[in-house]
């Protein structure tokens, strides 16, 4: 994060502490946050050098807030989000039950005049807005470890995985577990880096109206990234996500060419209804779906089947999985057949530890492409980069770069996957961490499993070869963490 960032999300931080003391939570002020920067950049993006069409009538406008104090401002605050919410499309969406929780006219004032006024949001990289709501969610996270931290995916992640993609103008990018939309966003701009320049004015009109589309469960987070779409120039109605809905209730009927999606983690499965409240509301239940190889309560493994689903013939997809869903039996078994016979599983990235909120997790990404019926297995060559095996991150003192993706993004040859050649050699390379796998030896192995490693892990052998002290008592907690989660669902599971 780059040091205007820090310095923005201090001052933000420390603005948090004043509204914790009117009562307001970490993440209820977050969401003020956003609201406020919304109508602040909206405001930026009709002045020079944007010159766009308002896309926020002007008597609900930052201007109109920002010439109001005292008693008015707190009135006008709150309307603005009543008739907002009253918006056709996205915009209305955005606002859809938004509450005033700020309720002291001077710390409204404050949050207004002296944090989001005086910066220029719109001109800022998008990574550094990134990284200032990346820094609000992180110490959200801290300060309420189960609370922010679900949504987010490391953003050096996303763009390596839409870099091996290479989404292009004319696919249609679905993510079933959008969040706050890092991988929709990452797509589209991955489009306009690429192609801006040639696009015609059909291509601009889809990039803007049909190019994405998510679900997204929580209403508060799918508030974020309808917000993060509609500020980046897309604007389709119907809004493309869909909020407060379950995606593995049932197939939506859509077919997209590219779905890049991380699923949240936990293995069991709910089926969960939003109230009239906007409450959670989640009943322990299989899914018992005709697309699905199998039923099973498995979260994850269900996720699995469902992006399966949504991808049209030769559509491509990258999901992230945690470790159970490359070893599990029964029906993890089932899956992984399935999948590497009717689909081209042919990469899988094995994801170091420390790089999510969430503690104790052992993640991967798996990369197929859909394919039409046939007797033979599609799945010839699974191709394993290793960037777990001898390699420590955290979240604060070593957090995962770009550039350590780079090895791997080169392996993968996106757009050429027929020139790869393999880094390791039992003899030549032995720590090479790109290796090949046949089907046949995939597919002979217990319970087909995919949990595959080779390289030997140094800090066994060496006690110098160990990382530092910090980074191994953090690994032994994410360890400790993950089997006390695990017993916690035993335990659950032995009460019903």
């Amino acid at each position: 994060m780059s040091t205007d960032s820090q310095q923005i999300v201090s001052k933000a931080w420390n603005f948090a502490h004043v509204l914790r003391d009117d009562g307001l939570s970490y993440m209820a002020y977050t969401e003020q946050i956003t609201f406020l920067l919304f109508l602040k950049m909206a405001d930026e993006l009709t002045k020079p050098p944007y010159n766009r069409l308002a896309i926020v009538p002007k008597k609900y406008s930052w201007d109109a807030l920002l010439k109001l104090d005292g008693d008015e401002l707190e009135t006008q605050y709150r309307h603005c989000l009543e008739e907002l919410a009253k918006q056709p499309g996205m915009l209305g969406e955005i606002f859809k039950k938004a509450r005033p929780d700020i309720q002291n006219p001077s710390t409204l004032r404050r949050l207004i005049v002296d944090l989001i006024e005086p910066v220029k949001w719109s001109s800022m990289d998008a990574d550094v807005k990134g990284d200032i709501y990346e820094g609000l969610l992180a110490k959200s996270a801290e300060e309420s470890p189960k609370g922010a931290g679900q949504y987010f995916t490391p953003r050096e992640l996303i763009k390596a995985i839409v870099d091996c993609v290479e989404p292009g103008p004319g696919d249609t990018v679905c993510d079933p577990a959008a969040g706050t939309g890092g991988f929709l966003l990452a797509a589209y701009d991955y489009v306009v880096r690429h192609h801006g320049k040639e696009l015609d004015k059909d291509q601009k009109k889809h990039l803007r109206q049909g190019f994405v589309k998510g679900w997204e469960l929580v209403p508060n987070t799918a508030r974020l990234c309808i917000m993060n779409l509609y500020l980046r120039g897309i604007d389709a109605d119907p809004c493309p996500i869909k909020s407060g809905i379950d995606s593995l209730a049932g197939d939506p009927g859509e077919r997209f060419s590219v779905v890049i999606t991380n699923p949240p983690f936990g293995k069991k499965s709910s089926i969960a209804v939003v109230n009239e409240a906007g409450d959670l509301e989640k009943e322990d239940n299989v899914y018992e779906r005709q697309d699905f190889w199998t039923a099973t309560k498995n979260k994850q493994l269900n996720f699995v089947q469902h992006v399966k689903t949504l991808l049209k013939i030769h559509g491509r997809c990258a999901i992230v999985v945690p470790d159970n869903v490359l070893f599990e039996g029964g029906a993890g078994e089932t899956v992984r057949r399935n999948l590497l016979k009717q689909c081209d599983v042919h990469t899988l990235l094995r994801l170091p530890t420390g790089i999510f909120y969430a503690q104790g997790v052992k993640a991967n990404v798996l990369f197929f492409d859909a394919k039409p019926a046939q007797e033979k297995p599609w799945t010839s060559k699974l191709w394993v980069y290793d960037l777990r095996t001898n390699m420590h991150f955290t979240q604060k003192t070593n957090p995962l770069k770009r550039a350590d993706l780079d090895e791997f993004v080169a392996c993968y040859r996106p757009g050429k996957r027929h020139l790869r050649k393999a880094t390791w050699d039992s003899e030549k390379q032995p720590d090479g961490r790109w290796r090949v796998f046949e089907y046949d030896e995939l597919i002979k192995r217990d319970k087909v499993n995919l949990d595959i490693f080779w390289l030997k892990d140094t800090s066994l052998e060496d006690s110098a070869a160990l990382p530092a002290p910090d980074i191994l008592a953090q690994e032994i907690a994410d360890d400790l963490q993950t089997a006390l989660d695990q017993f916690t669902a035993i335990a659950a599971n032995l009460k019903q």
